[in-house]
C-alpha cells in the first residue's frame, strides 16, 4: 500500500517551534495512532518504519519530536519539566483528533522507552479519551539492579537550579548493548537528530521522577495495552514491563516476551524479528479498532489558531508532502542510561 508522508511545524504553549510528521494511508484511516518516542530520539528518521508500516497497515500515524529533541528547538535533551511534554502531546495529539473526519476514530497511543512514560501519563491526564496503548519497552518503573541510592538523589537535587543543563551525569554508551544488528547500529551511530551526548542534570532527574512516580501509580492504569519486551534486554529490566502487566487495572491487557531479543525491538533487531513484532502490534490494533467503543472527540474549537497560554497548536508552515512506495526497517537511535531511549 502507498503511504503518504507529511510534515509540518507547530508552536507550544511556551512559544518553542516543534516539529511533527505523519505517515497517512491514501485511503481514510481505520484509526489514528499518536507516536511517543524516547530519550535523545526523534520521529522522522528512527520511527519510520514504524509510522510506514503502521500506514499500509490502514492506520493515520502521527509523531511529534519534543521540545529539544530531533528536528524542534530548545536546548538540545533538555528537559526542564517533563510535564511539558507531556502537556505538547496532549494539546498536538487532540488537534489532530479534533479535525474533520478524524473525530469518530479511534484513537491509539504509542510509545517506546521513554515515550512510554509519556503515553501513560496522557492516559493519566485523560483517562476516557484513548481507546488503546502500544508500549514497547516502557520506562514506567526504575529496575532494583539500577535505582540511584537516596544519598545520591539528595545530592544531585540539591544542585539541580544551580547547573540544570550541565551534562554531568556519569553515562555508558550502550548503542552496542541495545541494537543487535550491526548495520542498524551504525545507522543509529550517524544519526545526527540524535541526542549522544552526556545526560543533563535536570533532564536525568526528571526521568527519574517521572519513573517512580509511574512505579507508585501503575495500579491507577485502565486503558487497554499491549506491551512488549525483549527477554535479552540489558538497557530495561523486562520485568518493569511485568510489574506493568500484574499492577494495572487495565481489563484488557497484553503481555509479550521475546526470547533473545534485545532492547531495540522495532529498530535493531533483524529483519525477520522486527516484522515478527510489528505483525503482533498489528494484529493487537486491528482485534482492538474493530472492536473499540470510539466516543466523538468534539473540540472546544475547532480554530487552528492559538495564543501562548494553551489551545490547538499553531502551524507554523504548511505540510510537505511526499509519497512512498516503501521502506526498509531499522532506524537510528541513542539510548539514556538504563532507562530511556
Amino acid at each position: 500500500m502507498e503511504v503518504e508522508y507529511q510534515e509540518e511545524y507547530i508552536r507550544n504553549s511556551r512559544g518553542v517551534q516543534l516539529f511533527t510528521c505523519r505517515w497517512l494511508p491514501i485511503s481514510p484511516p481505520k484509526a489514528l495512532v499518536f507516536l511517543c518516542h524516547g530519550y535523545g530520539m526523534e520521529c522522522s528518521g528512527f520511527m519510520r518504519g514504524c509510522g510506514v508500516r503502521l500506514a499500509r497497515a490502514g492506520y493515520g500515524v502521527y509523531g511529534l519530536d519534543y521540545e529539544g529533541h530531533g528536528r524542534s528547538m530548545g536546548a538540545r535533551c533538555y528537559i526542564r519539566k517533563f510535564d511539558h511534554l507531556v502537556d505538547d502531546c496532549d494539546r498536538f495529539f487532540k488537534s489532530v483528533c479534533g479535525q474533520e473526519g478524524h473525530r469518530e476514530k479511534g484513537r491509539y497511543l504509542y510509545g517506546e522507552s521513554m515515550g512510554g512514560a509519556v503515553a501513560l501519563l496522557l492516559h493519566r491526564k485523560d483517562p476516557a479519551f484513548w481507546n488503546g496503548a502500544v508500549l514497547v519497552a516502557p520506562m514506567c518503573k526504575i529496575s532494583e539492579k539500577v535505582k540511584p541510592h537516596p544519598v545520591v538523589i539528595n545530592l544531585l537535587t540539591r544542585i539541580e537550579e544551580i547547573i540544570p543543563k550541565w551534562k554531568i551525569v556519569p553515562t555508558k554508551d550502550v548503542i552496542d548493548s541495545a541494537f543487535k544488528d550491526p548495520v542498524k547500529r551504525e545507522e543509529i551511530r550517524n544519526n545526527k537528530l540524535i541526542y549522544q551526548d552526556k545526560p543533563r542534570l535536570k533532564t536525568a532527574l526528571e526521568m527519574l521522577r517521572t519513573s517512580l512516580d509511574l512505579e507508585d501509580s501503575l495500579y491507577e492504569v485502565t486503558i487497554p495495552f499491549f506491551v512488549l519486551h525483549g527477554e535479552a534486554d540489558t538497557v530495561t529490566d523486562p520485568g518493569v514491563s511485568r510489574a506493568l502487566y500484574e499492577q494495572a487495572e487495565s481489563s484488557d491487557k497484553t503481555m509479550k516476551m521475546y526470547p533473545g531479543m534485545w532492547h531495540g525491538l522495532t529498530s535493531g533487531e533483524p529483519d525477520h524479528n522486527i516484522e515478527a513484532v510489528f505483525t503482533d502490534i498489528i494484529t493487537w490494533l486491528d482485534k482492538r479498532s474493530c472492536d473499540a467503543l470510539v466516543h466523538p472527540f468534539r473540540p472546544p474549537s475547532l480554530s487552528n489558531s492559538t495564543d501562548r497560554c494553551g489551545g490547538a497548536a499553531t502551524p507554523l508552515h504548511r505540510p510537505r508532502r511526499a509519497k512512498h512506495g516503501s521502506y526498509l526497517c531499522g532506524w537510528k537511535g541513542r539510548m539514556h542510561p538504563q532507562c530511556a531511549m
